[in-house]
């Protein structure tokens, strides 16, 4: 058991440093312009409301 609990805590802080890797790129390199464009492609940017329809079950 004290293996896969090392392995596991391996495995999140690998993690934990390629997401401050990652959060860096994003934030303070030259290659965050085209990085931001996901935003565009994911829809996340976007601040307009979707319209719905209301439905009633009686």
């Amino acid at each position: 058991m004290k293996r896969i609990e090392r392995i596991l805590l391996k495995l999140v802080v690998i993690q934990f440093i390629f997401l401050l890797i990652a959060q860096f790129m994003v934030l303070y390199t030259p290659f965050s312009p085209y990085l931001g464009k996901i935003y565009d492609y994911e829809g996340v940017s976007k601040n307009h409301a979707t319209k719905t329809i209301e439905t009633f079950d009686q």
